[in-house]
C-alpha cells in the first residue's frame, strides 16, 4: 500500500498545474480516507528521505528544485531554442535552453545541463541552462526522404524532428531524390553546419507501401526476423505436441466451444462456452491458448518474446511476438483441432454478480470459428449453416454479455468511443480508401468476457498473495479533472467540480451521437492517466476494477504469458517460491509498457503516412469534418471517415483577423464575428500535405448560403462603421463651432 501511495503522491506533484500545498490539503486532493492517513505519512516520509519530495516553507509539499545540474531528455524546437525534460521530475519542470547554449544536441538525446540563470516572472521562478555534456545519443540513424539543394543532397527525417542531415555520398547505395533511406550520422549539427551522415540503406521510393512499412520498422526499431535458435525451438515444440500425453488436463473436447475474431485473424487465442444451469445461473467458460506449455521459461524463445513484449499490428502486416509455427499453428485455437488451453469458469446469478470462479488446465476442440460480422448477422435473424447447438450458444453469449455489461456500467465502468479506422488496399498494395472499423455488438460480447476472465484471474492471484503483473490504471489526478471540467463547461457541458467515474459516464452519455462526441471523448481521455504494466495493487479506474491483469492474449502479449506461468503454479502445487519478485516485475512492467506504446505509435504513424499518401492524389477535393481542437495558430478538424486530423492555419480561415479566445473556447473573426467551436461540422478542402511531418493542411469551404450571409453581415457592419464615422465628424464639427 505504501508503494501505491508513493506513486499517487509523485504523480500528483508532477502535474504541471500543481502548486505546493500542506499535508492536509494534499490528503484531501488525493481523496484519501481516514484509515489511509498513516500510510500516506509513511509514504511521504520515504519520498522525503529519498530526495523525491520536499517540505518547504509553510510546510508546503513539492518536488525538489532543479539543483545546479539537470540530467534529462533534450527537446529541440524549430525556433532554435530547446528544453531539457528532467529524468527525475523537479518543482520547476522542463529547463529552458537558449539557442546559443544547445551545443550540438539533437532531439531525444540524454544530456546534462547546467543551470546558469534564475529569474522571476511575477511570483514564478524561471530557470535557463546550457548543455554541458551529451551523455547518450538517442539515435545515430535516421529514416527519411532524400532531397537536393543546389549541389548537395540531404535527408529530411520523418516525424517532428526537422533538422536536415547532409549526405556525403548519395550514390553509395544508388540513392536518388525521392527515395526513402536510412542515414547514419557521422557528425552532429553545430551552429555553422548541418549534421552529416552516410547513406547505409535505400528502402525504395517514398510513398510506396513496402517502402513505408520498412521505414516505420527502422524508425521505431521494431524486431523483424526470428533467430534460428527460436525457430528451431518453436519447430521442436510444435512437433512434440501430437505425441505428448495430456490426460492430466481437464478434457473439454466434447463441449460446445467457439471462437469469434476479425475476418483476417490467424492467431485465435480465446474461445468461449456458456452454460445455463438448472438453478438459473450462468457459467461462462473462457478458454485461452496455453502458450506457457510451448514457451519454456529461460528458453531462447522466451527471451525473444520478452524482448519483443508484444506483437505489432501494422496495416497489412503483423510482426508476431512468437514464430508463426506457434502463433498461427499449435497455439492458435483453430476449429476442429485439439488445442491446449487455460480455462476460467465464472458462475453468475441473473444480475451478473459473480458467485464463484474455478480454474483448470484443459484441452478443447473448438466447434466453429466465427467473425464478428457473421455473429452479428445471426443474432439479428440472419441465416447460417452452422449447427443449431452452436447458434444456441451464440444467443446465450449475447444474453450473458448484456447482463454483465449492465452490471459493470452500474459499477462505474467507462466506455470511451474512440473509433478505429481500417484501410482499404488495392491488389497492388496501395491504400485507396478508409472506413471506420466495425463496432457491432459481438465486439462488446467478447470484450465483456475477456474483462471478466482477466479480473477473475487477478482476484485469484491476489488471493494467494503472490506478486504478479497487473494491468493498472490509476485514478485520475484531481488537477487534470479540474482542467477537464473547465474545458467542458466552455462547450456548454456542465459537470461537478470533482467528478467521479459516474459523472464521467454521464458526460460521455450526453454527447453520444452528437458532433462533439469525439472531441469530448478525447478531452476525457486526456484527463485520465495511461494504463500500464506493474505489480502495484492500484486497480483499474476505467474498468472500475480493484484487481486486474492481462490473461487472455498470451500469443501476442508477454504480460499474459507471465500470468499464465503463475496460473500454472496455482493449478499444480501453489508453490510460488521461484516466482518473480515485485522488484523484477516492476522492471519488466516498464519494458512491456514501452513496447506496447512503441507498437501503438508505429501503427498510428504508418496509418497516417498511408492515408496522407492517398490524399496527395486528392488535393483540392472537399471532405466533411468536425472541429476537434482550437489553438492560437489555427483550428484542428477531424475527418471521421479517414480518422485523420487536419489543420486550418489562422490566416487561412478567411478575410478577417481571427483570434483564439481560450475562456470561451472558440476562434472568432474580430470584424465578421464568425466563430469556430469544438464539435462544429465543417466542410474543408485539402490544401497541402507535408508527408515527412505527417501534416495535413486544409481550408474551410463556404457554402453559397453561408457566403451570402457573411456578405450581409459584412455589409451591415461596414454600414455601421460608416455611420459611426459620420457621427464622429458631426461631433467634432459641433465642438469646433462651440470653441469659436
Amino acid at each position: 500500500m505504501v508503494e501505491t501511495l508513493k506513486k499517487r503522491i509523485l504523480d500528483h506533484l508532477k502535474h504541471r498545474d500543481y502548486t505546493p500545498v500542506k499535508e492536509s490539503e494534499l490528503i484531501k486532493r488525493l481523496g484519501l480516507k481516514r484509515d489511509q492517513v498513516e500510510t500516506f505519512k509513511d509514504a511521504l516520509s520515504q519520498l522525503e528521505a529519498d530526495g523525491l519530495a520536499v517540505i518547504g516553507t509553510k510546510n508546503a509539499i513539492s518536488l525538489p528544485g532543479p539543483g545546479a545540474k539537470v540530467y534529462g531528455t533534450f527537446r529541440g524546437t524549430t525556433k532554435g531554442f530547446a528544453f531539457v525534460t528532467p529524468a527525475e521530475k523537479n518543482s520547476h519542470g522542463d529547463l529552458y535552453i537558449p539557442e546559443r547554449y544547445t551545443s550540438n544536441a539533437m532531439n531525444g538525446d540524454m544530456v546534462m545541463a547546467q543551470v546558469v540563470r534564475e529569474d522571476h516572472k511575477g511570483k514564478e521562478k524561471r530557470y535557463s541552462g546550457k548543455i554541458i555534456e551529451i551523455v547518450q545519443r538517442a539515435n545515430n540513424k535516421f529514416v527519411g526522404t532524400i532531397i537536393r539543394k543546389g549541389d548537395s543532397y540531404f535527408l529530411v527525417p520523418d516525424g517532428k524532428f526537422t533538422e536536415l542531415v547532409e549526405i556525403d555520398d548519395v550514390t553509395a547505395k544508388n540513392g536518388a531524390v525521392g527515395d526513402k533511406a536510412v542515414v547514419e550520422i557521422i557528425s552532429f549539427s553545430t551552429k555553422e553546419e548541418f549534421a552529416r551522415g552516410v547513406l547505409i540503406e535505400v528502402l525504395g521510393k517514398s510513398g510506396k507501401y513496402k517502402t513505408e512499412i520498412n521505414a516505420v520498422m527502422r524508425r521505431f526499431a521494431l524486431p523483424n526476423e526470428f533467430k534460428a535458435e527460436c525457430l528451431d525451438e518453436a519447430g521442436n515444440e510444435a512437433r512434440s505436441f501430437e505425441s505428448s500425453d495430456y490426460s492430466h488436463r481437464l478434457d473439454l473436447t466434447d463441449k460446445i466451444i467457439v471462437t469469434i475474431d476479425p475476418p483476417d485473424a490467424k492467431d485465435f487465442d480465446d474461445a468461449i462456452s456458456v452454460d445455463k444451469n438448472a438453478d438459473g445461473t450462468y457459467t461462462l467458460g473462457v478458454h485461452i491458448a496455453d502458450v506457457s506449455e510451448f514457451v519454456k521459461h529461460g528458453s531462447e524463445l522466451d527471451k525473444e518474446a520478452a524482448s519483443r513484449g508484444n506483437s505489432v499490428y501494422l496495416p497489412g502486416r503483423v510482426i508476431p511476438m512468437l514464430p508463426e509455427t506457434l502463433s498461427n499453428g499449435v497455439c492458435s485455437l483453430q476449429p476442429k483441432q485439439k488445442r491446449l488451453t487455460k480455462s476460467a469458469f465464472i458462475t453468475y446469478d441473473n444480475a451478473g454478480k459473480v458467485l464463484k470462479a474455478e480454474f483448470a488446465n484443459s484441452v478443447i476442440h473448438s466447434k466453429a470459428r466465427f467473425t464478428y460480422t457473421e455473429v452479428d448477422g445471426i443474432l439479428n435473424g440472419g441465416s447460417t449453416d452452422k449447427p443449431g447447438e452452436v447458434v444456441a450458444l451464440l444467443r446465450e453469449m449475447n444474453k450473458l454479455a448484456k447482463i454483465i455489461e449492465s452490471r459493470r456500467h452500474a459499477q462505474g465502468m467507462l466506455h470511451l468511443n474512440m473509433p478505429e479506422i481500417e484501410l482499404d488496399f488495392d491488389k497492388a498494395g496501395n491504400v485507396v480508401d478508409a472506413h471506420p472499423a466495425d463496432t457491432s455488438y459481438p465486439h462488446t460480447i467478447i470484450e465483456m468476457f475477456m474483462v471478466e476472465a482477466n479480473e477473475a484471474v487477478a482476484r485469484m492471484l491476489d488471493g494467494v498473495d503472490v506478486p504478479f503483473m497487473r494491468r493498472i490504471h490509476p485514478d485520475p489526478d484531481s488537477l487534470s479533472l479540474k482542467k477537464m471540467v473547465e474545458t467542458l463547461k466552455s462547450f456548454g457541458i456542465s459537470a461537478p467540480r470533482h467528478p467521479d467515474r459516474f459523472d464521467l459516464q454521464d458526460i460521455l452519455d450526453k454527447v453520444k451521437g452528437k458532433p462533439m462526441e469525439y472531441a469530448v471523448n478525447t478531452y476525457v481521455l486526456r484527463s485520465l492517466t495511461k494504463a500500464e504494466y506493474s505489480p502495484l495493487a492500484i486497480g483499474h479506474f476505467a474498468l472500475a476494477s480493484k484487481h486486474y491483469c492481462h490473461f487472455t492474449s498470451p500469443i501476442r502479449r508477454y504480460s499474459d504469458l507471465l500470468v499464465h506461468r503463475l496460473f500454472d503454479i496455482y493449478i499444480k502445487n501453489k508453490n510460488f517460491a521461484n516466482a518473480p519478485t515485485q522488484e523484477e516485475l516492476i522492471e519488466k512492467g516498464r519494458h512491456l509498457t514501452f513496447t506496447e506504446e512503441r507498437a501503438d505509435d508505429a501503427e498510428e504513424d504508418l496509418k497516417a503516412v498511408l492515408i496522407l499518401e492517398m490524399m496527395k492524389d486528392r488535393l483540392g477535393e472537399t471532405m466533411e469534418t468536425i472541429v476537434s481542437g482550437l489553438t492560437n495558430f489555427g483550428v484542428f478538424v477531424r475527418c471521421n471517415k479517414f480518422g485523420i486530423e487536419g489543420l486550418i492555419p489562422m490566416d487561412m480561415l478567411g478575410r478577417d483577423n481571427f483570434v483564439y479566445d481560450f475562456k470561451a473556447q472558440c476562434v472568432y473573426g474580430q470584424r465578421s464575428g464568425k466563430t469556430y467551436h469544438i464539435g462544429q461540422p465543417l466542410t474543408v478542402k485539402i490544401a497541402s500535405i507535408n508527408l515527412a511531418a505527417r501534416q495535413l493542411n486544409v481550408v474551410p469551404v463556404e457554402k453559397e448560403g453561408e457566403k451570402k450571409e457573411e456578405h450581409k453581415k459584412w455589409k451591415k457592419k461596414n454600414q455601421e462603421r460608416k455611420e459611426q464615422r459620420k457621427d464622429k465628424k458631426k461631433n467634432r464639427s459641433k465642438g469646433r463651432k462651440g470653441r469659436r
